[in-house]
């Protein structure tokens, strides 16, 4: 038992990226990204392996540790690492060294920052990554999603839903977003009904905006191209599923979850236009602006009585 533990914690942590506590959960995403790009889930591991073993031999709080708190970010910016750049001695280094990083960020948040952070920590040190990587010499992946497993023919509305899920970790595969679906299901059913109409609400907003011939930038690749492509490949969903996620967590309501979703589509195209890949920032500021609303509406309700 004790042996099998370490797994467990990292399989937690793996999870905690779309806030599920659990170890299959982690190992489902894991088997997702794997039948989509091999060499993504072994840095999505790496990255959580990194900073559960920093965080123990820190000392963290054994509790948060073990619930795989410190796991989700560094996995995140280790599977990023690797998603911008090709593996070499650079982006190797910058991978080991980021997820040191966001696992001291994430404590740091934890400790002085008196509202949830959520993957806060990972955004500003793939940032940092991101600036700094082709300074040092890292070569940056050209644009495109491949993927080992050809998507079934299951229609465009289907595939830009699982899409939305996948790209949670920059997968735009079907299958990705599959096994994630049942992932989260295997946690908790009503979590992955959520995943998958936040997706569907993502893509269903940016489509109101959508003409024929429109092109934009790709907010994780920032390379031109049609937007009616990146709403296929799930680029305005995967901020969605997680913004419903928080939300409900944070409140059983219908309302905050769905304005939050609405609002991280706009913030999608906003931080491309600043040289920025999006990554998960529109989620983590769309959820603050809910958040702040909800804590200010009784403060305003009282004021005006």
């Amino acid at each position: 038992m004790v042996r099998l533990l370490p797994a467990c914690v990292v399989g937690r942590g793996i999870g905690q990226v779309m806030f599920q506590e659990n170890a299959l959960t982690g190992l489902l995403f894991v088997v997702g990204i794997a039948l989509s790009i091999p060499l993504l889930a072994a840095a999505l591991v790496a990255g959580a392996v990194i900073g559960t073993v920093v965080a123990w031999l820190a000392r963290f709080d054994k509790g948060e540790v073990l619930a795989g708190i410190y796991g989700f970010n560094p996995a995140l910016v280790g599977i990023a690492t690797l998603f911008l750049f090709e593996p070499g001695l650079v982006s190797l280094v910058l991978l080991v060294v980021g997820s040191i990083v966001a696992t001291f960020v994430t404590r740091w948040c934890r400790a002085y920052v008196p509202f949830p952070t959520y993957t806060a920590p990972f955004v500003v040190t793939t940032w940092g990554i991101f600036f700094l990587a082709p300074a040092l010499g890292a070569v940056a992946v050209g644009a495109g999603y491949p993927a080992l497993l050809a998507n079934p023919p299951v229609g465009l509305t289907i595939t830009a839903i699982a899409h939305g899920i996948g790209q949670v970790m920059f997968q735009a595969s079907v299958w990705t977003g599959l096994f994630f679906a049942i992932g989260i299901a295997v946690n908790c059913r009503p979590h992955a009904v959520w995943v998958v109409a936040a997706s569907f609400v993502g893509m269903l907003v940016a489509n109101y905006q959508d003409v024929a011939g429109l092109e934009i930038l790709d907010p994780e690749q920032l390379v031109g191209r049609r937007h009616a492509e990146n709403i296929t490949l799930g680029l305005y969903g995967y901020n969605a599923t997680l913004v419903a996620l928080a939300l409900f967590l944070n409140r059983r309501t219908l309302v905050a979850p769905i304005l939050g979703m609405i609002l991280s589509v706009p913030l999608t195209e906003v931080f491309p236009q600043l040289g920025l890949p999006a990554l998960t920032a529109p989620f983590v500021l769309a959820t603050w602006i809910i958040l702040f609303l909800e804590y200010l509406e009784p403060r305003l309700f009282i004021a005006g009585r």
